[in-house]
């Protein structure tokens, strides 16, 4: 309603857009796979306003990919949020279509929008630009645009950033890469790191960490499956 009665507030979209890919991530993290869905479509489309407005481009089929590089290649560190935030919500819906031709096109797209990020803040929220890399990178085949290397580098820097308080970032690191390059040690020795970490060292994070403890359990659970 806020958004609605201020379409022109960037701050309220941002916050729209923040909140719901909160929301679709909790909900995917419970089980509730078609509801996360349904959300996802709320997070795209906050984010892509938000990127329009930021970027000045026409929605999320209406440029090239160089056109996007351009207008990226215009932004400062203050656009950084708006940058992250709707490049993820936009990222968020495209993991429920299905690997579809239009879903690969708009996934270029999302990682030159987190490449940019990470040059232009990569510390911005805890390193997540890094890690929504490393995710891309260590969950596809090369022919994709996979690279285990280049996924791993930036897993680590994400680590590095949050000083492993964060805790999303050791579950996608062992989700995708570790078990990417069938690396079963790698894959137990991060989720059993998460398991044991004490939320309240890190209450900033307490929800988040808190949905990441209980995805780690899931995957060690079926580690067998896995490996």
């Amino acid at each position: 309603s806020l958004v609605a009665d201020n379409p022109d507030n960037r701050g309220l979209r941002l916050t729209a857009t923040r909140s719901y890919t909160s929301y679709t991530l909790a909900l995917a993290a419970c089980g509730r796979s078609e509801r996360a869905k349904q959300l996802s479509e709320k997070a795209k489309d906050y984010g892509l306003n938000l990127l329009v407005a930021c970027l000045h481009l026409a929605g999320d089929k209406g440029y090239s990919l160089d056109e996007l590089h351009g207008a990226l290649a215009s932004c400062g560190k203050s656009d950084v949020p708006s940058l992250f935030w709707g490049g993820y919500g936009w990222a968020l819906w495209l993991q429920y279509q299905a690997g579809s031709p239009a879903s690969l096109a708009g996934l270029a797209k999302v990682e030159a929008i987190m490449a940019r990020v990470v040059q232009l803040d990569e510390g911005y929220y805890h390193g997540v630009a890094h890690l929504f890399l490393g995710s891309y990178y260590g969950s596809r085949p090369a022919m994709l645009g996979g690279n285990p290397a280049e996924s791993r580098a930036h897993f680590e820097r994400a680590l590095e950033i949050g000083d492993r308080q964060f805790l999303p970032s050791l579950v996608a690191f062992a989700e995708t890469y570790a078990r990417t390059v069938f690396d079963r040690e790698l894959f137990e020795k991060l989720l059993r790191e998460v398991i044991d970490f004490p939320l309240q060292t890190s209450p900033d994070f307490a929800l988040v960490n808190q949905v990441a403890k209980k995805r780690a359990g899931q995957l060690l659970a079926d580690v067998d499956l896995y490996f």
